[in-house]
């Protein structure tokens, strides 16, 4: 008789004990039959550890560390010292719906290629609306913009089943991200680089660029409240979501087309920042400025800037494996969104997609 495999829930968090109190209770009643759920903690300091302990006892296992290591940091740390055949790593300002599990491990267990995969993620407080940060799925188009099924740049979708078959995309939300245990290792995790803000997208590439498959499962819903840690205006956000969109493009685009991709967005990036002027909001403007003075100084800084896991990883990489493109928009999802006035995904031609 097979077995079933185990489940890990891993909720990071720091200072967020109004978010565990609300949604801790919908995680317990998770049906899966082999499932632990573990609160790592990033050096919180409003009682969120002496909450957990106290209300939850052995039913949570609490991993502390010593201080706040960002999003990308805390998990590694984390992850490390939890043992299953499957992580999920969940935001803590997530409600799950019962049997949210059970449809995302049966289509990873049908499949050994597929490393990693994301439910629906709907809006916790409209609920008949896509979240923001997943959506039904990530894409990213030929200039690495990343943008959603459900959710293309500001523009959000209402939810009336138009992307209920699951099917296979290009990144897997971080609020809720299942993966294999063993791909996590063979990757290293999370690049610490980032810090946080699209380290799921920089995950997945990796995984993808050695030929695995991510997939979006249409069966499984969550609700995200979203901006629990940094809302949609903070400037850091907009730093990080800057900085970061560009070492994705260093680090997993092929040398050459990285080369002039990065360039073009550099001029790109330029035009948001005369917008953000335009609109008055400096400080919006200098965190575009503050992003690439960090990018390029990181091309001077290699050794310190990147994270030892994913230097050690480096050196296992084997270049044998074909890339799955699958997922990658072909055009420019601006041009598409801003010129041509397409603001839904199923405005794009599926042609368009590898």
């Amino acid at each position: 008789m097979s077995t079933q495999p185990t489940v890990a829930v891993i909720i990071l968090n720091w200072n967020g004990i109004h978010h565990l109190k609300q949604f801790l209770p919908s995680v317990l009643n998770s049906t899966w039959p082999d499932l632990h759920i573990v609160v790592g903690d990033n050096g919180s300091s409003d009682g969120s550890v002496a909450f957990v302990q106290s209300e939850y006892g052995d039913r949570i296992k609490v991993i502390g560390n010593d201080k706040n290591y960002g999003y990308t940091g805390g998990y590694n740390r984390v992850v490390d010292q939890v043992a299953a055949d499957y992580y999920i790593l969940l935001n803590s300002d997530i409600e799950v719906t019962p049997g949210w599990i059970e449809p995302v491990i049966a289509m990873m267990e049908a499949d050994d290629r597929i490393a990693a995969a994301a439910p629906k993620i709907k809006a916790f407080d409209r609920r008949t609306y896509f979240e923001h940060a997943g959506a039904a799925g990530g894409f990213i188009d030929n200039l690495g913009y990343p943008f959603c099924r459900g959710r293309l740049f500001f523009d959000v979708e209402e939810d009336r089943g138009q992307y209920d078959e699951s099917g296979e995309v290009f990144w897997a939300s971080g609020a809720a991200l299942f993966i294999r245990s063993r791909c996590w290792r063979e990757t290293g995790g999370f690049d610490e680089q980032f810090f946080a803000h699209m380290e799921e997208i920089d995950l997945c590439w990796r995984l993808k660029n050695k030929g695995y498959k991510v997939m979006y499962c249409a069966q499984s819903t969550v609700y995200h409240l979203g901006g629990g840690t940094l809302n949609t205006e903070n400037p850091f956000k907009t730093y990080l979501n800057f900085r970061n969109n560009l070492l994705l493009l260093k680090k997993n685009m092929p040398p050459v087309r990285s080369a002039w991709v990065i360039g073009f967005r550099f001029w790109l990036d330029f035009l948001a920042l005369i917008r953000f002027l335009g609109e008055g909001k400096r400080k919006d403007a200098w965190a575009v400025s503050r992003a690439h003075q960090s990018f390029v100084a990181s091309f001077f800084k290699q050794s310190r800037k990147k994270s030892k896991v994913y230097l050690e990883k480096m050196h296992h990489e084997q270049p044998q494996h074909v890339a799955n493109l699958r997922g990658l928009y072909k055009r420019s999802i601006v041009v598409q969104f801003f010129v041509k006035k397409k603001t839904r995904f199923t405005d794009l031609n599926p042609k368009d997609f590898h």
